[in-house]
């Protein structure tokens, strides 16, 4: 009994966290607002300083950072290697500089407001960075991370990323006690960290796609699920171990994985664990504000906090139409970018405890910090809603290259290869989902795209572009499962056109009363090609062959609507050589030769 005791034990917060997140996001977005917003008030609400339900923030941190994680894996997912070097102008260039021009006008303003050089230093470095989960989250709200201010906002964030290691090294050496030595430690941090790099990118390079191949094979799907979890807390652990960001690790991983077959499942397993794990997270960043810090220094707080917004927007802005970008992208970056990072909260107690800053600073900062993020997501809204008040065009989205397919094909069987054969053939992005391991094997070796993955389910389909295909095609041989998938798309993808293999006649018109958009039978045009090449054997000139053929098919389609609605026996009459009476006296009666067709035809003799 003391283990159910235990176990109960925590229930109380599981619940708490559960009732704030699901009273507090609707009443936000009801008001217009992100989702951010809502989960940050909960917290505040819930936390130490609010009603105090739950006691200890730090603790729940630690476990909701694994919402950012799993965040930066699925961003690592759709940037191919190829695609993340394209980017390297924008991560180092773009990147570098809004890190050095926000960081130096802050430190500067810090510094004019009485911090020492060095506090000076770290309150520009913390409030430079990025709240990556934020930014992100505001991203994909808009459906803006694929275009080409979201992917410049993303290169920012990963530099920061890139930035964290050699940060968590200087601050030793802004700080008076441990100055000595440091300087050879912060060479062997970074050596053990470029290690730690190389190992993630040999292990995911060589060894990822063997091994995901293995556990497919066996057919056991939570295996696969559980493996997903252990690459990427795998990889964010032995990043953090070697002092760089757990996120970063997330990341590379991601980024490894971003060709394999396997991708769009590895997405749609961790998508609800993600979901969950981020939200939490800001549940957690927002108990951490000390409401007896705000009320001490709210005059402070409510000016800072709309400048410093602000400024990073601007100075983002400015920094994004230097590097091409039209002005309205510029400000749609800088407003996701401008809440202060997650790493302030690591950032500015390490710099207290190296006396760079004094505790009553730090409070004072670590409230800033959280302040930002509330009124970050509330600023990028409000400009969004000031943006379209004056009419302007929505930037057009970019392609994605590699991300998703112009027309997702569900099923890479015999009829699935001929259809991709034909797409392919024109040219057309297509992307391929298969649960089969030996088709996926064999389809890389012709240079198809085919990813592991049930187009059955919801979450594969979001994670392979159903959202942004033009057309679904769905060509797998189990009839229920097709039409369950067509029902999916209309209500979940309308702007896709659903092709569909039929398996029989009667699946077809089952599909038909689904609305399916285009419906062939597995066999009947392969029949009437059949029977138009008997029909030319035996003679007959091949314009006429075509006519009969033509015939049938126009006959079967009057037939196949008839069907739908009047039932099965409907359009009897348009078959060939099907009467309800015979056209001549038969010569004899007809015999029943076996007991079942007597009883099918009624013969009563004996």
């Amino acid at each position: 009994m003391a283990g159910t005791a235990s176990h109960a034990s925590f229930l109380p917060p599981v619940l708490v966290f559960c009732a704030a997140a699901v009273i507090a996001v609707p009443i936000v977005r009801r008001l217009g607002q992100s989702a951010v917003l809502g989960y940050l008030a909960a917290g505040l609400a819930i936390g130490p300083s609010g009603l105090g339900l739950v006691g200890d923030p730090g603790t729940i941190l630690g476990v909701a950072e694994l919402g950012v994680v799993l965040l930066l894996f699925i961003v690592g997912l759709e940037l191919k290697v190829s695609r993340l070097m394209s980017m390297r102008r924008d991560i180092f260039g773009l990147g570098l500089a809004q890190m050095a021009v926000t960081g130096v006008a802050v430190g500067l303003v810090a510094q004019w407001a009485g911090f020492s050089p060095a506090g000076a230093a770290v309150v520009g470095i913390a409030i430079a960075l990025s709240a990556t989960s934020i930014t992100l989250q505001i991203l994909e709200e808009r459906h803006d991370l694929h275009t080409p201010y979201g992917e410049r906002s993303f290169a920012v964030l990963l530099f920061q990323d890139l930035a964290i290691a050699p940060i968590l090294a200087v601050v030793p050496l802004l700080g008076t006690a441990g100055a000595v030595g440091s300087l050879p430690d912060a060479l062997t941090g970074v050596s053990i960290a470029l290690g730690a790099v190389l190992a993630v990118v040999i292990v995911g390079r060589y060894g990822l796609n063997p091994f995901f191949r293995l556990l497919a094979d066996s057919g056991a799907r939570e295996v696969l699920t559980a493996s997903a979890l252990l690459v990427v807390l795998g990889a964010a652990l032995l990043m953090q171990e070697a002092g760089l960001s757990m996120a970063m690790g997330a990341f590379l991983a991601g980024v490894l994985l971003a060709e394999s077959n396997f991708r769009h499942q590895l997405e749609a397993d961790i998508e609800p664990f993600r979901g969950i794990l981020l939200g939490l997270f800001f549940i957690s960043v927002g108990m951490t504000i000390d409401l007896a810090v705000v009320r001490q220094e709210w005059r402070t707080l409510l000016l800072a906090t709309p400048v410093i917004v602000a400024g990073k927007a601007l100075i983002v802005a400015v920094l994004m139409r230097t590097f091409g970008s039209p002005w309205r992208d510029g400000l749609r970056a800088g407003a996701a970018l401008s809440p202060a990072g997650e790493f302030a909260f690591v950032l500015l107690p390490l710099a207290a405890g190296y006396a760079i800053l004094s505790p009553s600073q730090a409070q004072l900062l670590t409230a800033l910090a959280a302040f930002t993020m509330l009124a970050g997501p509330v600023a990028a809204k409000a400009l969004d809603g000031w943006l379209a008040g004056r009419g302007e065009p929505e930037p057009e989205p970019d392609s994605f290259d590699g991300a998703e397919g112009e027309v997702v094909v569900i099923g890479f069987g015999r009829f699935g290869q001929i259809v991709n054969q034909i797409l392919l053939a024109q040219g057309v992005d297509v992307t391929v989902i298969d649960l089969n391991v030996d088709r996926i094997r064999n389809a890389a070796r012709f240079g198809f795209r085919v990813y592991y993955g049930d187009g059955g389910r919801l979450d594969v389909l979001r994670a392979a572009g159903a959202g942004r295909a033009r057309m679904i095609c769905v060509c797998i041989d189990d009839p229920p499962g097709a039409t369950r998938i067509v029902e999916m798309v209309h209500q979940h993808f309308p702007q896709a056109a659903t092709y569909v293999r039929a398996y029989d006649r009667i699946h077809a018109i089952d599909l038909m009363n689904h609305d399916a958009d285009f419906i062939v039978r597995e066999s009947f045009e392969s029949a009437l090609a059949f029977g138009q090449g008997m029909l030319e054997g035996l003679g007959i000139e091949r314009d006429q062959a075509r006519a009969v053929v033509d015939d049938v098919r126009r006959r079967d389609t009057v037939r196949l609507m008839l069907q739908r609605t009047e039932g099965m026996m409907g359009g009897l009459d348009l078959l060939h050589g099907v009467t309800p009476e015979p056209l001549v006296e038969p010569k004899a009666k007809t015999r029943a030769l076996s007991p079942e067709t007597r009883d099918i035809i009624g013969d009563e003799s004996i």
